[in-house]
């Protein structure tokens, strides 16, 4: 074990006095805005945030007196000297790049070794291309990232970015999350948000499956024609057609995707190793394969009951029987091949785009765990809609041949020729009908997703 060098820091009253500039006995958040502004660590809001949240503020009066800023400084020390510790491995004191580096793979976060020296240039005050203990407490001082797990948090994939597929990487939890049991809780919360979200644009997603089967150049439909069409014939609720089993295939495709997820992993990493990013690519392309399989059938219901007429169907379990009795078991696995073949492009895409979106990011804002509401969004929804303009020839064929599952086997076409199909009559654009709903689908789905996904998360306890 090599000595630590844990040197006598600044007292907490010095730092008092500094933050204190009017004297009064008592640091409110002018003054502490003003405080991490001089430290060079001041964002928008912070003050207001770090007050109210992480250093506290016991009575309520809006600023921290000398006993109430000493209790932080002491927490919050021994959670630091834990991190630095943790990140120190050859414990010689002193955390360069490569620990760094090998700290933020384990926790699912491969980054170059060119960022990796960007992060440690935040921190190093003295030049050396090392962070001993001094500058570690120094930099995070009033920073509400104390464990390293934290600044991943902010950047994981989340699965609350819903837009109607589900065919992007799992989410990926730490050890702590596993056995605190929050991971079920993330989970919930997302499924809600997915919930809600799909219900809020069932319209347009029903538009787009209409546009997928029905639209070609000899008969176009345009979306207010389209939905013009659907309100005469089945009246305003028609619009929500299909989406009570969209929401209902949440739950058991989240959880399957979750579980196979876990154990492809296991499958494909050593014991004890970090699974590299062509991995966690491998491990979630066949997590999504299996959920699919599984749910499957749930998605040719769901198409069957989004397209039908009035008084067709009476409900899910309707709609299944008539399936069953009329054109057997095989019905319910048509268009399964393109589903499956779609998984490739669109998880593969959509990591991708995130990683590069988060990579480009973090090397212009190193110094910056947390890159806000926007920033996030704005990088999922990004990597999602590249992700679905890659796969959505797939998913037109499939939506096909799901909703030409009812002819006779003569009339019915395998995914190549019903592709060819398509191309020969309507050219290569006709294998992208029905595309302007489904992307004016994506921000109101991704908004509505988020703020569903914080507010549940508010209410499990899983806020911060």
């Amino acid at each position: 074990m090599g000595k630590f060098p844990y040197q006598k820091h600044e007292p907490d009253y010095d730092l008092f006095e500094r933050l204190d500039t009017n004297k009064d006995g008592k640091v409110d958040v002018a003054e502490l805005r003003a405080g991490l502004k001089e430290m060079g660590i001041f964002r928008q809001g912070a003050a207001q945030v770090k007050l109210r949240e992480h250093i506290g503020d016991p009575n309520k009066d809006g600023s921290l007196d000398l006993n109430e800023f000493s209790k932080y400084m002491k927490e919050h020390e021994k959670k630091l000297l834990l991190t630095f510790k943790s990140l120190d491995r050859n414990n010689d004191g002193r955390i360069d790049a490569s620990e760094i580096q090998q700290s933020l793979a384990e926790l699912g976060m491969d980054i170059s070794k060119e960022n990796a020296l960007k992060i440690l240039q935040s921190m190093d005050n003295d030049g050396t291309m090392t962070v001993d203990w001094n500058e570690w407490r120094e930099h995070f001082l009033l920073c509400p990232a104390h464990n390293l797990e934290e600044i991943i948090r902010y950047w994981k994939h989340s699965s609350v970015l819903d837009i109607g597929d589900s065919l992007a990487i799992p989410d990926e939890f730490t050890e702590e999350e596993k056995n605190s049991g929050r991971w079920w809780k993330h989970l919930t919360a997302g499924a809600v948000a997915g919930a809600v979200s799909r219900t809020g644009t069932a319209p347009l997603d029903r538009m787009k499956v209409f546009m997928q089967v029905h639209s070609s150049k000899t008969n176009p439909i345009s979306l207010g024609g389209g939905f013009k069409q659907m309100i005469v014939e089945g009246g305003l609720t028609s619009l929500w057609r299909g989406n009570g089993i969209n929401v209902l295939k949440i739950a058991p495709e989240t959880a399957i995707k979750f579980m196979a997820y876990e154990q492809y992993k296991k499958l494909l990493s050593s014991e004890g190793k970090t699974i590299e990013t062509h991995k966690r690519f491998m491990a979630g392309s066949l997590a999504g394969a299996t959920a699919q399989t599984a749910i499957y059938p749930m998605e040719v219901l769901k198409t069957r009951l989004t397209l039908r007429k009035t008084g067709q169907y009476s409900g899910m379990f309707d709609c299944a029987k008539k399936i069953l009795r009329k054109e057997g078991v095989k019905a319910f696995y048509k268009g399964y091949v393109p589903n499956l073949v779609g998984i490739i492009p669109y998880a593969g895409i959509d990591l991708a785009v995130y990683e590069t979106l988060k990579n480009t990011w973090l090397s212009y804002h190193p110094d910056s765990p947390n890159p806000g509401v926007l920033v996030l969004v704005a990088c999922g929804t990004m990597s999602s809609t590249c992700g679905q303009l890659a796969s959505y020839p797939l998913a037109l064929v499939r939506t096909r041949m799901q909703a030409q599952a009812s002819l006779d086997a003569s009339d019915q076409s395998s995914m190549t020729s019903l592709m060819k199909k398509v191309v020969a009559k309507d050219g290569f654009f006709g294998l992208y009908r029905g595309i302007l709903p489904n992307f004016m689908k994506v921000i109101p789905a991704v908004s509505i997703s988020y703020v569903v996904y914080e507010y549940m998360k508010t209410g499990l306890g899983i806020s911060k």
